[in-house]
């Protein structure tokens, strides 16, 4: 068995509660969402109980810790365009465009979109997502399964090298809530393993009976509706970008999303209603605050932050500049992209694009 010792070990140590971005991916990442279909899990496979629970932890810290709460709130604050999910993009001559901050998630809530949501895509002549591939699933498993090295052990080697017996019997257990036999997935990376339990059995369940998250159904409409259809970076640049994170940071970020249980579905209840409420300059702060109480010190996030989703911000950036230069355009990226001095609404702005929150 393989052990984390000497630089190993303090670079696992740095990356202390890993689990907190990898459920970041909720927002951040399609390709995930896409492996449920892939493994052809069916719903009965899958837990029984389609409805998800889960209670507000930063309500609860309005009764337990109002002072951490209050240094959450202030934090979100400093956030530049830290509220608000739609936003109207104005260029000179051009006809209006509009960008959506989205969760990749099923939740009816959600895929009802904010207010001027639905008038602004029905308008759109195009729509951009941040891949296009996701219409398609077999072929979005085909261009994946064309990089197996991106998401599997080139070797012999499979998850259970890395793993200590108690951990073994965690992600069994967490697997087998999601239907899912661990022989099954063990040759995959952690990070792809935990794509899979980093999401609530509720929603696991319903993306495995078919249900679409937000991204994917506005993709599928806009092929429906005759809409034009562009992305802004293809799946495999999605999983390289995970790839390039250490392999130790991932299994250590697999085995605290493990140990987190039931919390899981706190955080996703919370992440939920901030994003309902527009508060995406609230989102990472509320996680980090949730980290350090869980395994206080160094998160080590960083290099996940900029890797997954400040380089990612330059990427679709650049490439959706052509695009709004057309005008009438409708972008959904996820929500973690748009808040921030990197984030896409100021990265837009510094291409000469007028951009204003629709409340």
């Amino acid at each position: 068995m393989t052990t984390l010792t000497g630089p190993v070990r303090t670079l696992a140590a740095k990356a202390a509660d890993g689990l907190l971005w990898l459920i970041a991916l909720i927002h951040v990442l399609t390709a995930a969402s896409l492996l449920v279909a892939l493994l052809s899990i069916s719903e009965a496979e899958a837990a029984e109980d389609a409805e998800c629970g889960g209670t507000n932890i930063l309500a609860g810290l309005e009764q337990s810790d109002p002072v951490r709460l209050a240094t959450i709130r202030r934090e979100a604050d400093a956030v530049p365009n830290g509220k608000g999910l739609l936003w109207k993009i104005e260029g000179q001559g051009l006809a209006p465009s509009f960008l959506l901050g989205t969760m990749h998630v099923t939740d009816p809530r959600v895929l009802a979109m904010p207010a001027g949501g639905a008038e602004a895509y029905a308008g759109a002549r195009t729509v951009v997502v941040e891949s296009d591939e996701i219409v398609d699933e077999r072929k979005a498993s085909a261009a994946i399964m064309m990089r197996p090295d991106l998401t599997m052990f080139a070797d012999n080697r499979t998850i259970n090298d890395f793993l200590e017996p108690k951990d073994r019997a965690l992600l069994e257990n967490g697997l087998k809530a999601r239907g899912i036999p661990l022989p099954l997935v063990a040759k995959m990376k952690p990070w792809m393993i935990a794509s899979f339990v980093a999401l609530p059995a509720c929603e696991f369940t319903r993306k495995a009976a078919g249900a679409s998250f937000l991204d994917k159904k506005l993709a599928e409409d806009a092929v429906s509706q005759g809409k034009t259809l562009k992305g802004l970076e293809s799946l495999v640049e999605q999983l390289s970008a995970m790839d390039s994170l250490p392999v130790e940071w991932h299994l250590k970020a697999l085995i605290e999303t493990l140990a987190l249980g039931k919390t899981i579905d706190d955080v996703l209840a919370t992440m939920t209603d901030l994003y309902l409420a527009g508060d995406t300059g609230m989102l990472m702060p509320m996680m980090r605050s949730v980290a350090e109480k869980i395994s206080p010190g160094d998160l080590g996030y960083a290099d996940f932050e900029q890797r997954i989703i400040v380089d990612r911000n330059r990427i679709m950036a650049v490439r959706a500049q052509p695009i709004l230069r057309e005008g009438n355009v409708f972008m959904a990226v996820g929500a973690l992209h748009l808040p921030g001095k990197e984030g896409l609404v100021e990265l837009l702005r510094q291409q000469g694009f007028s951009l204003t929150p629709v409340h």
